[in-house]
């Protein structure tokens, strides 16, 4: 981290004020040169703003952080220009003028990581946030970066230190004048840790719907009505409608935001048996799409006479919907009724034309996603990253119960649940994750 970074903090395009961003060991010649002096620290000051060559750029604010209490931790700078792409192409090209590094994507964030200002949690929670799409994505990610996860973690560290503790105890000085059973003692804490960690783990499925979205599939044989419906619950012409069957050949997803949540609804290839080699690999892929989803809305077109198959990847809890109300019934609409008491659906006679059946079923969506995600408060955990470590320091933490008659092994397996915890926030972690992690950032940030 020698080098001095750059990067435009705003979005790229017209608007009415950008912002690029500074930080490194030359931060203070690039304000210097620009802004003619260095600012005081940490107040917003208006400049005319000059290139090395005495060319006026602009005339903007400038802000001067110096390390270590900045976002890097480093000397760090922002200049406030207007959005102009003229202006900040004439600020990017005057920075690399003077020798400075466009950065990298997620480049001041990793910094900050390395210089000990977030940790690795909390850099995650910094990516969600920007990524954010919703009240509860922003909530969650909000939780994150402000250490929830960071100070649970710290707490189950604290407590395997205790009971390593008391392994290495027994087994270091067995000869000395040491509390009886002392190894015993660490088993109390450790199956507490087991409950803990799973429930955690458990729980950051939770957390990795809430940022990825809840998924509804929308299935059911061809032209049950699945993308009229999802138009209609889309607002917009996402798929294309026509009355020839097998129009839809692929996954269509449109995000939507339900109780303030992210939802994905797919429209997916009709189900049936056909020998077109294109459509069946439509099916296969909706059918894949639909044993993945959370929530399953199978449609019956509930005016022919015509019943079509049961759906295999129907689950109990999913919606049967009877679509086509507004048009005369057939035998299909009953015998879906049927079925769906059978296999413990909900169901219910719609038209996408109804508006009041759109709400009902918009709200009847709205109290699935809550009762899947909600929670008294968001979950610790939130990545599958997490999820995975918390699963391996919970095995280690089962191993060590069972080796109640090596406790050399037991501490050992004690210490590689303490690492697994430690990845998490990136005390211990390879290049490789990290590189990983922060290639995810959007550039600036």
């Amino acid at each position: 981290m020698t080098d001095t970074i750059f990067a435009p903090a705003t979005a790229a395009g017209r608007a009415a004020v950008a912002v690029v961003r500074v930080t490194g060991p030359r931060t203070d010649v690039a304000v210097r040169t620009f802004a003619g002096d260095l600012p005081e620290p940490r107040r917003a000051s208006l400049r005319r703003l000059y290139d090395a060559a005495g060319v006026e750029i602009d005339h903007g604010l400038v802000l001067w952080f110096p390390g270590p209490a900045s976002y890097t931790g480093e000397d760090s700078a922002e200049f406030h220009v207007h959005g102009g792409q003229a202006v900040v192409a004439a600020v990017v090209d005057g920075l690399a003028a003077l020798g400075l590094r466009l950065a990298d994507p997620g480049e001041f964030t990793r910094r900050a990581f390395e210089n000990g200002k977030l940790d690795l949690a909390q850099a995650e929670g910094v990516a969600d946030l920007v990524d954010a799409e919703t009240e509860q994505q922003r909530r969650q990610a909000l939780e994150q970066l402000g250490g929830r996860l960071s100070q649970v973690q710290a707490r189950w560290r604290e407590a395997l230190t205790e009971a390593l503790a008391m392994f290495e105890a027994a087994v270091d000085f067995p000869d000395e004048e040491l509390p009886e059973n002392v190894a015993a003692r660490a088993r109390p804490i450790l199956e507490g840790l087991v409950a803990e960690l799973d429930a955690a783990a458990a729980d950051a499925e939770r957390g990795e719907r809430v940022r990825e979205g809840f998924r509804i599939a929308l299935i059911g044989a061809p032209n049950a009505g699945k993308s009229t419906l999802l138009n209609a619950l889309a607002g917009r012409d996402a798929a294309i409608v026509t009355a020839t069957p097998g129009t839809t050949r692929d996954i269509i997803e449109v995000p939507v935001v339900l109780a303030g949540y992210k939802a994905l609804l797919a429209d997916t290839a009709g189900l049936r048996e056909t020998g077109d080699e294109i459509e069946a690999e439509g099916v296969r892929r909706a059918r894949a799409w639909a044993a993945a989803a959370d929530l399953r809305l199978w449609l019956v077109d509930g005016s022919t006479d015509v019943t079509p198959g049961v759906p295999m990847e129907l689950r109990p809890g999913d919606i049967c919907l009877i679509t086509k109300r507004d048009q005369p019934s057939g035998p299909a609409g009953a015998w879906a009724a049927q079925q769906a008491k059978r296999l413990e659906l909900s169901s219910a006679e719609v038209t996408a034309k109804g508006p009041s059946d759109l709400a009902w079923l918009i709200t009847t969506l709205a109290e699935k996603v809550v009762e899947a995600l909600s929670g008294a408060e968001p979950p610790a955990a939130t990545r599958l990253r997490h999820q995975e470590l918390l699963t391996e320091a919970a095995d280690r933490l089962r191993q060590a119960l069972a080796e109640e008659d090596s406790l050399e092994l037991a501490a050992e397996d004690v210490r590689l649940a303490a690492r697994a915890l430690d990845r998490i926030t990136g005390r211990i972690d390879p290049e490789a994750v990290l590189g990983k992690i922060f290639a995810s950032f959007c550039i600036g940030k």
